[in-house]
């Protein structure tokens, strides 16, 4: 059902009218989108035009052909050409035919071809010899094509065909994103993710066949192990990185426009299998150091594909199939408690051991090695499975001269399991994305010609369920500490440790069933010196994710010594049969027009308006909770209409809830106000041929691009949120023996899980009720100049400028500081003072930031996630771009970024997108976090190349065999390292947050280098800690101040001159991490067989990844609060250990590895 909410009408109305205009006027679908527009002016030999001639483009693989004739100024446009080689030819009276051959067109290119035509019958036929322009002379978008033979014969691990956007300036891939081995991966998309033209990777689009197939974070799409298969379905495709035209929307970084291989009048296609074997491999960096073996990695992909004509010239199909098995042995080693600490002799001295938690000691393994102190390392080595099928095909038909259609299909299917860290217990995800693509394309005339087209996208994933337990542990009930469950979550700070364990399904796990339903209809009138283009499209969107949130529960505690004698630091769990599905709904409507006006025979003016509308994101069952202020209500008003669905509350109990059945927030209207019924974006460019010979270029645009609240934005923002989650957080006290199970919350009543604990509290959730229009201004500059025929330098400016940018928080529930000289205060430290408001609940020096609670922003809640749209970001960018073209058996290709990204946060779809973001900055304090962005690279360079090296036919038959039919392949990447930021572990500022990464910031040595320049041989000691000081009081402030380490019930001052609530003056993403260098190499073999055809080719390849096995790191990261960034402790101690070390490769490849391929081409 369409839900449309107040103020939608008319615009609905008025798009509904636009769609009917664009389907009535028809024209072009795919001019951009997916197909290539060929265009020119018609010549004489004095350089006049030539009206009425009669121009032929035949795509020399199918036979169809297209006819334009040239209006009165000569001008000619043949748009959605399917993109492949072209023979052009050009009749007119009085004129030989003119003849030119090898026109390449790639996928969404806009193509100038001039023709002079020569005197004479047009019986004679003429063969013009001048190459195509290899500039750009008609459209201002930035762009780069990667070709089939490009896709095809680069070296690919993993055969991921998206890994070749990194080719093209201003592309450059996350090197910190989640690991796909945790539920995090899953949430945020299984994909790659790219940043383009320093935009967040939510930003950009990705297309196949003109159909939108981002997943449901709008993310890239991908498989469990983040790859995208089906480098053999697809013929090429095209990275878009600026100032693209109004027909393109949903994308306001980058759009990656891909095209499937269709069949043609030949019988043509493969068969192969890639082998790769760890035997092959060198070992990685850190299990040498440690005298570890390389872990056992076995991976096959093998497949072939097939196309051919079912009617020659008229009807093609193409298939592909292509399967994927990988076994991977998975080493671990993690800190355990040796045998003496589980009977609580500790080195410090013997402890009494809660019984709760000697109960769950059955759940971590026994130390293998290393048990002098009270902890040990246990280490295993795990196996992960991952068998996967993908599969296309794709049929063309040429229903007459004016009518074609083509249809494609896509499914990959991929499982994943493996055991966890502990060997307690199997996990497994499971990915399926289906793509249905149909295009019906009418000519009228000469000048006009219309598309439509359909498509569905869906995905469904399993994210992180488990299977069994190993450990029998693991799947016992009398461990839960809630009702029916397994073993809760478990984590110990001080082991330097963010991965949790607990028992079969206790933890977070997801399921994510995506569907896109998508129409486009897109018109192209070539009318005098305009090509006008007008379309609309409608995208209907419905997700239905599921959200186990920590039903077994989680427990935090600070250390070894207060698990074993059941002090913890919080405890939080979400109530088992209070889950149930969203069912998120959405609509977009869109129109544009463009006007492509060749204003000057040399210069063509891309005009272009295009209006975005999403309906507000609501869920089908009414099951959206939302605070209208975070700030109420409070708890004697627990009842209060201001939060949504007020009246599911049970206001008899001061923290009570009941979810009750067939209730739902329809009464409530919108959540928010839609800040996208006035989204009009214009697009404006020009290019402008200066010296009018097609061999220099220059362009320039400018363009609004706007960032739709989608629904995945809002799926871990309501993933906990009250009334119809219940979901409840707690802080401090001692672990009761026994611990009562949570049976209270079933009642609707919160009980105390802890003794002289404070009350639990619920979680909610707030999304921005009057949010601003959220958009990107970007604007471009660059110089194309072809040297020689197939080559081509381009330089060039991209910036862009981000207003009122989503924040996605997972905890605005926490103190709000106060501004002084020294920097921001906040009112409560890490042990609560004499300050009453501060004092609620303290116990015993344990309680973290527990005392908080009564100077937070809502005292009668728990964790609020929030949707804010209140950041901005700016980027700048120096895009160098040289490429040869492949002739004379070489291509090459050189590109350079020298840009610079900054924002106020870098989150859209979680608090912590990547690895090296802060969780969840201040909501209240956007400004204070400016700097660089987590994906800011400031250096980028990447070069790849292809050599096809001459035959031997002149020494023999032999000796051509041997020396002949031999091709190398490289890519060369180098870019400046990942941003980090330096960070004070736990809570010392007194936030109170309990469902974000906890943290504070320490204070910068003025003119000291933060980064140790001999770390390579200071064991990988990347941080100079010495640099760094713990926020310093001053008398203005001193009154105010707690001391780090302040502990009244042990009578211990803290730090004289410290001030543990003084956000200190490091800044954000401030220090970079080393360069990433990597060089992928391929040596290719081709025997052709001609006695079977003359185009029979067996290939046998070798492929190295990494080949200079240089390990490549990312910075040490702020992790959970608890990560190798964090400099001192929450009581002011230094971190030691392994503070500031690298301990994390940046790449997939972190040393060499081999593959082997066998591939039979016919």
């Amino acid at each position: 059902m369409l839900r449309v909410f107040p103020g939608e009408c008319r615009v609905l109305a008025l798009v509904s009218f636009a769609l009917a205009i664009a389907i009535f006027f028809a024209s072009q679908v795919r001019a951009q989108v997916a197909g290539a527009t060929l265009s020119g002016t018609i010549n004489d030999p004095s350089g006049a035009v030539v009206p009425n001639a009669q121009v032929s483009a035949r795509n020399t693989a199918t036979g169809v052909t297209r006819v334009a004739t040239t209006d009165s100024a000569g001008f000619y446009s043949i748009p959605n050409l399917l993109p492949g080689s072209y023979e052009v030819s050009v009749t007119a009276t009085g004129f030989s035919t003119a003849i030119q051959s090898n026109i390449e067109l790639a996928v969404g290119a806009q193509q100038q071809l001039n023709i002079a035509m020569k005197i004479g019958e047009t019986t004679q036929k003429v063969q013009v010899t001048e190459s195509a322009p290899a500039v750009q002379l008609t459209s201002s978008t930035l762009s780069g094509e990667v070709e089939a033979q490009t896709v095809r014969e680069l070296p690919l691990n993993g055969r991921d065909w998206t890994q070749l956007a990194t080719l093209q300036p201003g592309v450059d891939k996350i090197e910190t994103q989640m690991s796909y081995d945790t539920s995090a991966r899953g949430n945020r998309g299984f994909g790659s993710e790219y940043t383009i033209s320093g935009g967040r990777t939510t930003f950009n689009n990705y297309r196949i066949d003109g159909i939108s197939v981002v997943d449901y974070a709008n993310a890239a799409p991908g498989d469990v192990i983040g790859v995208v298969l089906g480098v053999d379905a697809i013929q090429e495709f095209s990275v878009l990185t600026g100032g693209f035209s109004a027909e393109y929307g949903r994308a306001a970084g980058g759009v990656v426009n891909a095209v499937s291989k269709s069949g043609t009048n030949s019988f043509h296609g493969d068969a192969y299998e890639f082998f790769r074997n760890s035997a092959l491999d060198s070992n990685d960096f850190f299990d040498v150091g440690a005298g570890k073996p390389k872990p056992p990695f076995r991976r096959n992909q093998f497949g072939g594909s097939a196309g051919g004509p079912i009617i020659k010239d008229k009807t093609f199909i193409f298939g592909d199939y292509e399967g994927l098995r990988q076994t991977k042995g998975i080493p671990t080693s993690i800190t355990v408690p040796s045998d003496a600490a589980r009977r609580g002799n500790l080195v410090s001295g013997p402890v009494m051991v809660n019984p709760y938690s000697a109960a769950l000691l059955a759940l971590y393994p026994h130390a293998t090695a290393g048990t002098v102190t009270d902890t040990g390392k246990f280490i295993f080595a795990g196996v992960q499975d991952v068998p996967e099928n993908f599969g296309t095909v794709r049929l063309d038909h040429r229903i007459s001269d004016k009518d074609s259609l083509f249809g494609t299909y896509l499914v990959d299917d991929a499982d994943y399991t493996q055991p966890d860290k502990m060997n307690l217990i199997i996990t497994n995800s499971h990915t399926r994305r289906q793509t249905v693509a149909i295009e019906e394309t009418h000519t009228f005339g000469t000048s006009f010609v219309n598309a439509a087209r359909i498509g569905y996208n869906r995905d469904y994933v399993v994210n992180q369920f488990s299977s069994k337990a190993v450990n029998p542990a693991g799947a016992d009930l009398s461990l839960g500490s809630t009702l029916n469950q397994t073993a809760p979550r478990l984590t110990i700070s001080s082991d330097n440790r963010s991965d949790e364990f607990g028992g079969v399904n206790s933890g977070s796990h997801y399921l994510h069933a995506w569907n896109s339903y998508q129409f486009y209809d897109d018109a192209n009138w070539i009318h005098g010196a305009h090509s006008i283009k007008i379309g609309a499209d409608v995208e209907r969107e419905l997700y239905n994710p599921t959200a186990f949130q920590n039903p077994g529960g989680r427990w935090k505690f600070s250390n070894l010594t207060n698990f074993l004698t059941g002090v913890p630091k919080s405890f939080e769990a979400g109530l088992p049969n209070t889950v149930t599905p969203r069912e998120m709904r959405q609509t977009i409507f869109s129109a544009y027009v463009q006007d492509d006006w060749r204003f000057r025979p040399n210069l063509t003016l891309n005009l272009g308006l295009r209006y975005e509308m999403a309906t507000v994101v609501h869920d089908a069952q009414g099951k959206f909770g939302s605070l209208v202020n975070i700030f109420e209500p409070s708890a004697a008003t627990i009842a209060d209409a201001n939060l949504r669905c007020g009246t599911q509350f049970d206001a008899s109990t001061a923290f009570g809830i009941t979810a009750q059945p067939g209730t739902s927030c329809d009464s409530v209207g919108a959540y928010y106000k839609n800040p996208t019924l006035r989204d009009f974006e214009p697009r404006l460019g020009f290019a402008w041929d200066p010296f009018r010979n097609g061999k220099t270029s220059v362009r320039g645009g400018f363009g609004i691009y706007d960032v739709l609240p989608l629904p995945g934005y809002f799926l871990l923002q309501q993933n906990q949120a009250a009334p119809f989650m219940i979901f409840k957080s707690i802080k401090g006290g001692a672990l009761a023996s026994g611990l009562a199970k949570l049976g209270g919350f079933a009642a609707g009543v919160g009980q105390p899980l802890l003794a002289n604990s404070t009350q639990s509290r619920l979680a909610a959730s707030t999304i921005e009720t009057n949010p601003h229009r959220s958009y990107v201004m970007q604007w471009d500059f660059n110089i194309q100049r072809q040297l020689d025929p197939t080559l081509t330098l381009t330089l060039g400016y991209v910036g862009s400028h981000g207003v009122h940018l989503l924040m996605r928080g997972d905890d605005g529930n926490m103190t709000i500081p106060t501004l002084t000289p020294a920097g921001y205060l906040f009112p409560c430290g890490f042990v609560a003072s004499t300050d009453t408001s501060c004092t609620a609940g303290f116990t015993g020096g344990v309680f973290g930031a527990g005392g908080a609670t009564s100077a937070q922003i809502n005292k009668a809640l728990g964790v609020i996630r929030y949707v804010y749209w209140n950041t901005s970001s700016n980027y700048n960018g120096f895009h160098v771009n040289l490429e040869k073209r492949f002739s004379h058996g070489f291509q090459a290709q050189f590109a350079y970024t020298y840009g610079k990204s900054l924002d106020d946060d870098s989150q859209t779809i979680a608090g912590d997108s990547f690895g090296n973001g802060l969780n969840s900055p201040m909501w209240f304090l956007p400004k204070a976090f400016y700097g660089p962005s987590d994906y800011d690279v400031k250096h980028a360079i990447s070069i790849n190349g292809l050599w096809v090296l001459p035959a031997a036919k002149s020494l023999g038959p032999v000796a051509n065999m041997a020396l002949g039919g031999w091709e190398l392949g490289g890519i060369f990447t180098i870019n400046s390292g990942v941003p980090t930021t330096p960070i004070i572990s736990d809570d010392p500022l007194g936030l109170g947050n309990t469902g974000a990464d906890q943290f504070g910031l320490p204070n910068i040595v003025p003119g000291c280098n933060p980064v140790n320049s001999n770390w390579k041989a200071s064991n990988l000691t990347y941080i100079n800690a010495n640099c760094f000081t713990l926020p310093q009081s001053t008398p203005a402030i001193a009154s105010q101040c707690q001391p780090f380490g302040f502990d009244p019930s042990k009578g211990n001052p803290g730090i004289a001159g410290t001030c543990a609530n003084l956000l200190g003056n490091v800044s954000r993403n401030s220090l970079y991490g080393p360069r990433l260098v990597n060089l992928d190499f391929s040596i290719l073999k081709n025997f052709p067989v001609k006695r079977i055809s003359e185009v029979f080719n067996i290939q046998f390849r070798a492929e190295m990844f990494n080949i200079l096995n240089r390990p490549s790191f990312v910075p040490p990261q702020p992790g959970s609060g608890d990560g190798n960034s964090v400099i001192f402790g929450s009581d002011g101690s230094p971190s030691g250990g392994s503070v500031g070390q690298l301990q994390e490769y940046a790449t997939s490849t972190p040393s060499r590895e081999i593959q082997f391929a066998l591939k039979f081409v016919w």
